[in-house]
């Protein structure tokens, strides 16, 4: 999977889901969010995301880091070296990830008021640009 997910991915869908993976809610970003990922072959990887409706709760505007990823054991480790969140920067976080195609789904799992919070993110490989004009 190390050089299948190398390039650019915009961003489809991002939501939580419950214990049975169903979508619950309309995600942290809203029910359409705009988002890019990119994997450098050398090792490099940059997030940026954000709603792109006006949310009815209150949420974050903007989402976005960059560090460094490596693939272990079918997961993504993405080490993070600047962020929108303070509390992101110099850890590590691990995800799941399925490559099927150009679409990548990557799964995450964090503690939240104690309890397990599941976010599943779909990405879909960017068409390639044409030459700059």
């Amino acid at each position: 999977m190390t050089q299948d997910i190398v390039g650019v991915w915009h961003l489809d869908a991002f939501h939580d889901v419950d214990e049975a993976g169903r979508p619950v809610g309309e995600g942290p970003l809203g029910p359409s969010p705009s988002g890019m990922l990119i994997y450098t072959p050398d090792g490099h990887v940059s997030v940026s995301m954000m709603p792109t409706a006006p949310a009815s709760a209150p949420g974050p505007s903007y989402m976005g880091y960059a560090g460094e990823w490596r693939a272990q054991d079918g997961k993504v480790v993405h080490r993070i070296r600047i962020s929108s969140r303070p509390d992101w920067i110099g850890i590590e976080q691990s995800r799941d990830a399925e490559l099927d195609g150009d679409v990548l789904t990557v799964r995450a799992t964090r503690e939240v008021d104690a309890r397990p919070q599941r976010r599943v993110l779909v990405w879909r490989r960017a068409e390639r640009s044409g030459d700059a004009r």
